[in-house]
């Protein structure tokens, strides 16, 4: 692999990256709102990371820091490491099986009921579309 093929494919992930942030802070407030008084911003953090009604938005956190684990390190990003992560995700919101369908079905009613979620996954799709595709044998 080559320079220019690790900075296209540490490129690709990061965007990916900055889509899953907006989205994630988009779900989290759709679910906080849906939960009602989330009190102050200490308790508001100890609902998302330790109530029940927040945990299936667990599954995309930790994603997410396996994915800037994987941009901070500096061993080169390849087509199969980028085809991995893009799989991941897709099996989170689709069109993939649902790698978690728990998340899946929570996510599928956040789209419909926030545009901005609709949005956000609109982009993310587009995002993933870019994502290099494993080379043909």
């Amino acid at each position: 692999m080559n320079h220019i093929d690790d900075r296209n494919n540490r490129q690709a992930l990061q965007e990916l990256a900055k889509g899953l942030r907006q989205l994630h802070k988009q779900l989290i407030d759709l679910q906080s709102r849906q939960y009602g008084d989330v009190g102050n911003p200490f308790a508001h953090l100890q609902l998302v990371t330790m109530h029940p009604d927040f945990a299936w938005l667990r599954v995309l956190s930790e994603f997410m820091v396996a994915l800037d684990e994987r941009l901070d390190d500096q061993e080169p990003l390849d087509d199969a490491a980028t085809t991995a992560f893009k799989q991941s995700v897709e099996g989170l919101i689709g069109p993939a099986t649902a790698s978690q369908p728990e998340f899946r079905e929570k996510y599928l009613a956040s789209l419909h009921a926030s545009p901005e979620i609709t949005m956000l996954h609109g982009g993310l799709r587009l995002t993933l579309g870019r994502l290099t595709r494993p080379a043909m044998p």
